[in-house]
């Protein structure tokens, strides 16, 4: 439920800085579920929020997993899209300039099999960047599986290490780690990255999960197991961000996960996020990102807050 503004209260700043990156607006979209350009547009200004995050891409055109590829259950949904996706140079091509017509604050989302083909979609990205481009940081998905035998990228300190590296070798942009919850050494994972030279990191990921038909008793996702996400999520990113704010007070954090509303995404910015991502909610209505935009600053300026920058990390006394 949104929090009415006050009559004649002031509009509080709801600009924020993510390590090298000032946004507009603390709200942003979260990769995987607001398409690869401007599928929003039609249902709010795009500008108006901190950036558009893209669905992840891989340095080549990838078909994804065998439907279904999502799956509501209480509180949220399963999904197993697969990463589908055109490719770096075909969203650079036919996608990013659909972006570019506009004051749209973009952040490209990558991801690979492989810390090779990490290296590969950032170098094709990197070439590409002009001062011109709306693209303002790449987040580094390092919570997909890959097909190394290591699982997910995110449950190796190591190879998340090696990844970062590898992107920040190619790109002059902001690098944001996006990491797994499904792991008890997130902390020290976060500390990796920052160290191997990311600016920031995303927290969090969707949580392993699976469902099963009840007429076939099989799973009701076609690829098994899917990821968990929306409101059934949000205690999880929440500690989540706290933890990694105790650990590393300079650290920028973006938070993410079951953000629905005014409070849930002020509750995570308490915690210790610098913005925050709309993704689940983004499926069941289209205008999320805008709605909890505009319901954040109203819960500001109920409380009496004139910034976000006034809430940002209170739980940490």
């Amino acid at each position: 439920m949104g929090v009415e503004v006050r009559r004649g209260s002031t509009s509080p700043d709801m600009s924020v800085v993510v390590g090298r990156v000032r946004l507009r607006h603390a709200v942003m979209t979260a990769s995987g579920t607001s398409g690869h350009a401007d599928e929003l547009a039609a249902y709010g200004d795009l500008a108006s929020l901190g950036a558009v995050v893209v669905k992840s891409l891989s340095v080549m055109p990838w078909a994804g997993n065998p439907a279904p590829r999502v799956h509501p259950v209480a509180q949220g949904m399963l999904n197993a899209v697969g990463l589908q996706g055109p490719g770096m140079a075909a969203w650079l091509r036919d996608d990013l300039p659909r972006l570019a017509t506009g004051d749209v604050a973009v952040v490209v989302s990558i991801w690979g099999r492989t810390v090779e083909e990490y290296r590969e979609a950032a170098t094709v990205l990197g070439a590409a960047v002009r001062d011109s481009h709306p693209i303002v940081a790449v987040e580094v998905n390092l919570s997909c599986p890959n097909m190394s035998g290591h699982g997910i990228f995110a449950h190796d300190a190591d190879l998340s290490a090696a990844v970062i590296g590898a992107v920040v070798g190619q790109v002059s942009l902001p690098v944001w780690a996006k990491l797994s919850p499904n792991t008890d050494r997130l902390v020290a994972i976060a500390g990796r990255v920052r160290d191997a030279g990311a600016d920031a990191v995303t927290l969090v990921n969707t949580v392993l999960g699976m469902a099963l038909d009840p007429d076939t008793g099989r799973p009701a996702l076609g690829h098994g197991g899917g990821g968990l996400s929306g409101r059934a999520i949000h205690p999880v990113a929440v500690r989540a961000v706290h933890d990694v704010r105790a650990a590393y007070a300079d650290l920028p954090i973006v938070g993410v996960g079951g953000v629905a509303d005014g409070w849930s995404a002020a509750e995570l910015i308490m915690a210790g996020a610098d913005a925050v991502q709309v993704g689940t909610a983004t499926f069941a209505d289209p205008a999320a990102p805008f709605r909890v935009a505009a319901d954040l600053e109203a819960w500001l300026t109920a409380h009496g807050h004139r910034s976000v920058g006034a809430i940002r990390g209170r739980a940490h006394g």
